[in-house]
């Protein structure tokens, strides 16, 4: 007899709680091995679990490590079928995406260890690899440099500045202390493909990340009253203070000038509204008629319409996650993760219907195959498949 959802709700909640007796846990998993298909059993543990979440949206440290250490264990010791346990696997994992915001970072290891395990298990016909350090440095009198298949140390010299790649990748611009005051800078531009992402320090000391489908416009050495510097898409800055010579990031939309400040801009074409977000010191941001000097922890928000803020108190671990290697949603569109997606695994998204009116809030390594996270945001309600290049959103 097939077990009602009322009661595999219950079971469920027994067993997250480590309260479940030994006869609910052998009717648990004997309801595993009772589903008729691993979508009729996905498709019931899903009701299930949507009934649950208004009692336990979140996980608790112990309910992680019974999802993640007993499932497998307690359903090979109770005979449930092999697809039955990755299931298993792929509910645990989604719901600990889904609902389990602001894990530590062994957490994020753990849960990253589920996700390999997924793509491992989950034979994908199509998928596409997570991006990398990929870039091209275009130097001022034309000629290409990629970097990533660059070799470490001195790549070129302009005038008196140096420019180095790092050991751990970077591109660090050297200026000699012989720099005259009669050698004219040159303009550098460091590209990244979709696909892509690179740090750079520029010859001031400044360190900037860049993400995917991104660029950054500079010369290779700092003259004048101001140092000034341009971007297509998004980056990080780490700013190297210096009073006598404010540091001014020019983008499609806006001008923001700093003293010595740690900021985030998100400034692609394809995305509705501008972003700068202030982790550190304060930054002055101007477009048309609006201006703002913005606090840490505030945001500028300028939009194609014209319709510009200023938002207190983001959480700006959401907005620069990007750069250390994770994606972080709080209550983002679906379409507005895709393009995150398309832009950082190099695919482009169509839609088969209109765009899905959802949101997800959650945390995922970028280093996961896009298999891995189109699969968590299946449990949206939202149904996509990977075919070659393309995303297609049912």
């Amino acid at each position: 007899m097939k077990t009602s959802r009322l009661r595999l709700r219950y079971l469920f909640d027994r067993y997250y709680s480590k309260s479940a007796t030994p006869q609910e846990r052998d009717e648990l998993f004997a309801a595993i091995n009772a589903g008729a298909s691993d979508e009729e059993l996905s498709l019931l543990i899903r009701q299930a679990w949507d009934d649950l979440r208004p009692d336990a949206p979140l996980f608790s440290a112990d309910k992680t490590n019974i999802i993640l250490s007993n499932i497998l264990k307690a359903g090979t010791n109770n005979g449930a079928k092999r697809s039955n346990i990755i299931l298993w696997a792929k509910i645990a994992t989604a719901a600990i995406v889904l609902f389990f915001v602001g894990i530590g970072f062994h957490k994020l290891k753990r849960q990253q260890k589920v996700a390999q395990h997924l793509t491992k298990t989950n034979r994908v016909l199509h998928d596409a690899q997570p991006g990398g350090n990929r870039a091209t440095l275009t130097l001022a009198d034309g000629k290409t440099i990629i970097l990533d298949n660059a070799e470490n140390g001195t790549l070129a010299k302009q005038g008196n500045t140096f420019i180095k790649k790092a050991a751990d990748g970077r591109l660090i611009y050297n200026v000699s202390a012989l720099a005259g005051a009669n050698i004219a800078p040159s303009i550098n531009t460091i590209t990244t493909p979709r696909g892509g992402q690179y740090q750079v320090d520029l010859p001031d000391g400044t360190r900037v990340w860049l993400n995917s489908a991104s660029s950054l416009t500079f010369p290779t050495r700092f003259t004048g009253a101001t140092r000034q510097v341009a971007i297509t898409g998004e980056a990080y800055f780490e700013v190297t203070k210096n009073a006598a010579m404010p540091f001014r990031v020019k983008t499609n939309r806006a001008q923001i000038e700093v003293l010595g400040t740690h900021f985030n801009v998100m400034a692609y074409d394809d995305e509705n509204v501008m972003k700068t977000t202030l982790l550190e010191g304060a930054v002055n941001i101007t477009s048309g008629g609006f201006s703002a000097r913005l606090k840490p922890g505030q945001q500028a928000q300028i939009k194609a319409s014209g319709q510009n803020k200023v938002i207190d108190d983001v959480d700006v671990d959401d907005e620069t996650a990007w750069k250390n290697g994770i994606f972080q949603f709080r209550e983002v569109r679906i379409d507005a993760i895709l393009r995150q997606a398309a832009r950082w695994y190099d695919v482009d998204v169509t839609y088969a219907g209109k765009v899905p009116d959802k949101v997800f809030t959650g945390r995922l390594s970028r280093n996961v195959k896009a298999s891995v996270l189109l699969e968590i945001l299946k449990y949206t309600g939202i149904d996509l498949k990977i075919e070659g290049k393309k995303i297609i959103v049912l």
